[in-house]
C-alpha cells in the first residue's frame, strides 16, 4: 500500500471513462492535451478509448502523487464541472461565488470558461487544497 492519500477515484475514472470519446477521465486525471486530443478525436477514434479501460489504475496512482489531498473533493468538483460546467456549480463548490454566478448567467461564459477549467480544475482544487492546510 501507498502512503500518498487518495485524490482521483479509479472509479469516477470509469464512470467518465464511459463518456471518453470526450477526453472527460484523461481530463480528471490531470492529462489536459491528451484530453483535448480525444475530445477533437472522438476518443483518438475510439481505439486510445479503449485502450484507456487498463491505463486508468496508472492514470489515477500518478494523478494521487501530482495533486494535493485536502478538504475538496477532486471527484466532486470533477462530476459538478462535467455534467453541470455551464451552471457553474463547481465554481460555487470551490467557493468562487462571483465567478459561479458569471458562469450561471453565462452558460459557462459560452462554454469557454468551461474548457478553460477542464484544463485547470485539478489545479485549482490543488492549490485551494493546499492554502487551507496552511491556514
Amino acid at each position: 500500500m501507498s502512503d500518498t492519500p487518495e485524490t482521483h477515484s479509479k472509479f469516477i475514472g470509469y464512470i467518465l471513462w464511459i463518456f471518453g470519446f470526450t477526453g472527460s477521465h484523461r481530463f480528471y486525471f490531470g492529462k489536459p492535451i491528451s484530453g483535448t486530443i480525444w475530445l477533437f478525436t472522438g476518443g483518438l477514434f475510439l481505439i486510445g478509448w479503449i485502450i484507456d479501460v487498463f491505463l486508468i489504475p496508472g492514470m489515477a496512482r500518478n494523478a494521487d502523487r501530482r495533486f494535493v489531498a485536502g478538504s475538496l473533493d477532486y471527484s466532486l468538483a470533477w462530476i459538478f464541472l462535467t455534467f453541470l460546467g455551464p451552471l457553474g456549480i463547481h465554481r460555487f463548490y470551490l467557493g468562487k461565488w462571483g465567478t459561479g454566478i458569471v458562469y450561471l448567467l453565462t452558460a459557462g461564459l459560452l462554454g469557454i470558461g468551461v474548457i478553460y477549467d477542464f484544463w485547470t480544475l485539478n489545479s485549482q482544487v490543488s492549490a485551494l487544497n493546499q492554502s487551507k492546510a496552511r491556514a
